[in-house]
């Protein structure tokens, strides 16, 4: 399986559905602003992003693709299917009953989230009330996560990973609506906005749902049981959920202290929404691509190809990363400004929330490797140790966002997540160089101080670009604007581009050839 190609068709997915997402938080940015209706929505949109990523995204998928892929091996399609519907049966009755405890338990999750929201009985009012809103979302777009773990290890990744878009396209019809409407800040537009992500849910599953008939994978509701693949998914999924709950406690401890803040949370939401573009586009895709490939080798013992696999994941990986990482650093101001600088977002929101994504910029390399390098335990069915590093890391963020908030404020707790991604990278790399499980090759040793060099000199150029072509940034139309952020952005991949293969950083022979499905040149 061409593993750079199944991740451009990931990548390119993700790219899509995040420069939709960048569309609708541009209109969400003009209509709500940062104001307490956003706050609130946010918080809303939060919940049940967190429960998905802890049952679904994280836990589950860690530990039922590796499952599935040992079916598919040993017991072929219809053993597959029987296993996919197990687990199908214990998953939904799960997911209903967490959905259901947690509509009724609203207020307290939303206090837990947003303590400092109680201070303002209407804005705690008004997040309950759209949290109940988005909540079913979860459900739904677990379900999804469970088809595209299916499709994933089918060799089926398009469909997987357009369904985001639709989530967007969705959102952007609802914000046209409110734009119709001009309602603005109000109540009206969040609860719009809140009904938007349930029914947003709804049609990625239909999706889904239709993208699995033509694999011949028809699954069919069965009664829960506790069959011994529940058990088995239930044993390497709860570090997973453990694993995913830090996760998501690390993200709940920013909300939790930013909610103390006026903006704060919105200021911290804008600046995640743009440094996740290229995590998305490189990290989860390569995970998602990544995972399923590695299990397959594994459970066929093909093991001669399992580093190799890993060094040409992590050095493709880098080659995206670095350039994005510091060119978010060197000009996190422009791309705030022209992104999100209009009608409620002022100019005081740009300064506020700029050096928020600087600071997340410095941690993107770190949240990279650790999705490119937790497939090496995860295709193992090594679930537990994933866990241990992500409570290393969750230490290491409580720590930095509680020292660091008094003085740098929302600043503060974007430093210590990118830290603790750090920790965390740190911890798991090693862990499978000492296990004996990864090695890097001397194409990946010889490569990444050049990539990192080339990233470095390409930085020096953005700031170059971006100071001369100052005025026309700051103080032109937003379509002047943003076709000189986009000339900047040209001109630093073009610089990044002309050094890497100058340096032998980057094998474009190699890449272009892969993609083309021609047959590629030896590797130097």
């Amino acid at each position: 399986m061409n593993l750079l190609r199944n991740f451009a068709t990931v990548g390119g997915a993700t790219m899509v559905s995040r420069l939709l997402g960048f569309i609708r938080d541009v209109a969400i940015a003009a209509s709500l602003g940062a104001g307490p209706i956003a706050d609130a929505f946010f918080v809303a949109f939060k919940l049940p992003n967190l429960f998905r990523r802890l049952f679904a995204e994280g836990a589950f998928n860690s530990a039922f693709v590796p499952l599935f892929a040992r079916a598919l091996e040993e017991k072929g399609e219809e053993g597959a299917r029987k296993f996919a519907e197990e687990i199908l049966a214990a998953f939904l009755t799960t997911l209903i009953l967490v959905s259901i405890v947690a509509e009724i338990a609203m207020p307290a999750l939303v206090f837990v989230l947003a303590p400092g929201f109680a201070d303002d009985a209407d804005k705690f009012a008004t997040t309950v009330t759209f949290s109940r809103i988005c909540f079913p979302y979860l459900m739904f777009v677990s379900l999804v996560a469970f088809l595209s773990g299916i499709l994933n290890s089918l060799g089926r990744f398009a469909a997987a990973a357009f369904a985001p878009v639709l989530l967007n396209v969705v959102f952007i019809a609802t914000l046209i609506v409110i734009g119709f409407l001009d309602t603005g800040q109000s109540f009206l537009s969040g609860t719009l906005l809140s009904i938007a992500v349930a029914i947003a849910g709804v049609v990625q599953l239909v999706a889904l749902v239709l993208a699995l008939k033509p694999t011949g994978m028809r699954l069919t509701l069965r009664r829960p049981r506790v069959t011994p693949g529940v058990r088995r998914l239930v044993k390497l999924g709860v570090p997973g959920v453990i694993a995913g709950g830090i996760t998501q406690l690390n993200i709940m401890v920013g909300t939790i202290i930013a909610s103390f803040s006026a903006s704060a949370v919105s200021y911290l939401y804008y600046a995640d929404r743009v440094y996740q573009l290229p995590l998305g586009v490189v990290g989860v895709a390569i995970g998602v691509v990544l995972l399923p490939d590695l299990a397959r080798q594994l459970r066929s013992g093909d093991h001669s190809n399992v580093f190799h696999t890993q060094n040409r994941a992590l050095e493709f990986a880098l080659v995206l990363t670095l350039p994005a990482a510091v060119a978010l650093i060197v000009i996190a101001g422009p791309i705030v400004q022209v992104l999100f600088q209009r009608g409620a977002f002022l100019a005081s929101d740009t300064a506020a929330t700029a050096p928020a994504l600087a600071a997340f910029g410095a941690g993107l390399p770190a949240f990279v490797l650790i999705k490119v390098l937790s497939p090496g335990f995860f295709a193992r069915e090594d679930t537990a140790t994933p866990m241990w590093f992500a409570g290393a890391g969750m230490v290491v963020n409580v720590a930095g966002s509680l020292i660091l908030f008094p003085f740098l404020a929302h600043i503060g707790i974007a430093i210590a997540t990118s830290l603790a991604g750090w920790v965390n990278a740190l911890l798991l790399g090693v862990t499978l160089w000492r296990r004996g499980h990864y090695k890097a090759d001397h194409l990946l040793v010889r490569r990444l101080p050049l990539t990192l060099l080339c990233s470095v000199a390409m930085g020096a150029v953005v700031y170059g670009a971006a100071e001369l072509l100052s005025p026309w940034l700051t103080d032109a139309s937003l379509a002047v604007r943003a076709a000189t952020l986009g000339l900047v952005v040209v001109i630093g991949a073009a610089a990044f581009f002309v050094l890497a293969t100058a340096t032998s950083a980057v094998d474009a022979r190699r890449y272009y050839a892969m993609l083309k499905r021609r047959k590629v040149p030896a590797e130097d």
